[in-house]
């Protein structure tokens, strides 16, 4: 008799539950505990330490793509924040961006995502020592003239010095001004402007292109 007793408020707590939790997901279909089927998949896209690439459409940005025979002009690291994610670029000043508005900023947010081909490179301990590495570049100028120190910094020798001196990965190597293709006049009028006749043709440089073209990296997202 206890048994039944006890049995018709358990059957209808379940019940309502079960109701209620329907309810929810269909009225509140964004709620943090569930999310959508959408949100799902778009998160599962990237991963933390992943590079991602876009056009950026200033004068200098396009005398990049020409110089580098490269449609991609800026670049980041995705970072994983407290289950959010961020782009950590070096723009005017260094910064983490949410992924979502850095993706706007590209050419008709067109955007291509690379990932190390050896998965297992990246472990939550080498992860945690770039993020650790990257705060010392946090809030730093950006560095217009391209040199190699860290006093000031651009987007692709931001990457490269987090992946080769906190992971310890060379994604590429490094070349030299004079390398690029400087004859174009919209390139040459970039450094008339910069460097005046000072032009420091062996000074070392990495550029967007030399880490999309990396072939330590796979494409795991091409939206262009």
């Amino acid at each position: 008799m206890k048994i039944k007793k006890y049995l018709f408020p358990i059957i209808t707590f379940f019940l309502s539950f079960g109701c209620a939790l329907f309810v929810a997901i269909k009225v509140f279909p964004n709620n943090p505990f569930t999310g959508t089927k959408e949100e799902k998949t778009a998160a599962s896209k990237f991963k933390d330490g992943d590079l991602i690439f876009q056009t950026s459409e200033s004068k200098q940005c396009e005398a990049v793509r020409i110089a580098t025979h490269s449609e991609f002009s800026h670049c980041g690291i995705i970072y994983d924040i407290n289950g959010k994610w961020f782009v950590f670029e070096a723009v005017q000043p260094v910064k983490l961006t949410p992924l979502e508005d850095w993706i706007k900023h590209g050419k008709d947010s067109k955007y291509l995502v690379k990932r190390l081909k050896d998965d297992n490179a990246l472990s939550p301990q080498v992860l945690q020592k770039m993020k650790d590495y990257s705060q010392q570049f946090d809030g730093k100028e950006y560095d217009a003239y391209f040199e190699w120190t860290d006093n000031r910094i651009y987007c692709s020798e931001l990457i490269w010095k987090i992946y080769k001196n906190a992971a310890g990965i060379e994604l590429s190597k490094l070349r030299e001004l004079k390398d690029f293709n400087l004859q174009d006049p919209r390139v040459q009028k970039i450094l008339k402007e910069r460097y005046g006749n000072a032009i420091p043709l062996e000074e070392k440089v990495v550029a967007p292109s030399d880490l999309a073209d990396s072939n330590l990296l796979k494409t795991v997202v091409d939206t262009y």
